[in-house]
């Protein structure tokens, strides 16, 4: 799969490898979600994009004091490491604000371009340099629910797992009702679980899942559902869902995740041998 923008649709696609069973060695769940969203593009001339871009990119390579922690470089870490910032940094950011309101209608439509180029370097691997763009999403516009999705699936790719549940719980704070931010939530948490047993977690990743059903029931949501109650060994619940994602989209289904259930209970309807 690819990321890629157009002037109409930008469909974000944030598929990485996340192994659905502590069990399992090989198999694999195919997302976090595809997720297809229209009339956000930031439209804008490749010279107002260059000029844009250029200011972030000052803002990497400038020595500017105090840019360095002990945790990275604060432009590379969630919300610029949320603590209080030196005078020079704060120049720097007035720097950027006020170059940003040349060259932008709003903060929010230049928050939505750096956020878009946070989902582009994701693509092509540069987490770091994504990271610092949905810094500056979030530092034009603190309600744009992108910037918090953007690190958290930044801080995911790190495997910052707490970090990665942490942004994403702030975005959905911003968009309680994003179904897709929903279902990419409780797999990170899923997987912390995996990592680290919490019987709390587990229930909050179900209950996200459960929240985005309610709105929109997807495949994705219901595997994610069939994968937790596989880890509380409730087999039957687990084929229960496994065959409502069948219903609403059998090419999404995980197979190695299938064989797993097999060995643990035969599908009780017989769909699946």
């Amino acid at each position: 799969m690819q990321y890629f923008l157009s002037m109409s649709v930008r469909i974000k696609l944030i598929q990485w490898a996340l192994v659905a069973l502590p069990l399992l060695s090989a198999a694999q769940t195919k997302e976090f979600i595809i997720s297809a969203r229209s009339g956000d593009t930031v439209r804008q001339s490749n010279a107002s994009r260059d000029r844009s871009e250029s200011v972030a990119q000052s803002t990497e390579t400038a020595p500017v004091a105090g840019l360095e922690t002990e945790g990275g470089a604060i432009n590379t870490l969630p919300l610029f490491g949320e603590r209080a910032k030196t005078t020079a940094q704060i120049d720097a950011d007035i720097h950027f604000l006020n170059d940003c309101d040349r060259n932008f209608a709003s903060r929010p439509e230049a928050s939505n371009f750096f956020a878009a180029r946070g989902w582009d370097y994701i693509a092509d691997g540069q987490l770091d340099t994504a990271a610092h763009r949905f810094n500056l999403s979030w530092l034009l516009n603190h309600k744009n629910v992108d910037a918090y999705w953007g690190l958290g699936v930044v801080c995911y790719q790190k495997d910052q797992l707490p970090n990665a549940i942490r942004m994403m719980r702030k975005g959905l704070a911003v968009d309680d009702s994003n179904t897709v931010l929903l279902t990419d939530l409780a797999t990170v948490e899923i997987k912390q679980y995996q990592q680290k047993p919490d019987d709390e977690l587990l229930a909050q990743a179900e209950n996200h899942l459960q929240r985005a059903i309610a709105v929109n029931p997807s495949a994705p949501s219901y595997q994610k559902l069939s994968v937790i109650y596989y880890l509380k060994a409730n087999y039957g619940r687990a084929w229960e869902y496994y065959h409502q994602a069948r219903t609403l989209d059998l090419s999404s289904l995980d197979i190695g995740y299938l064989n797993e259930l097999l060995a643990k209970q035969p599908d009780p309807q017989g769909v699946f041998k």
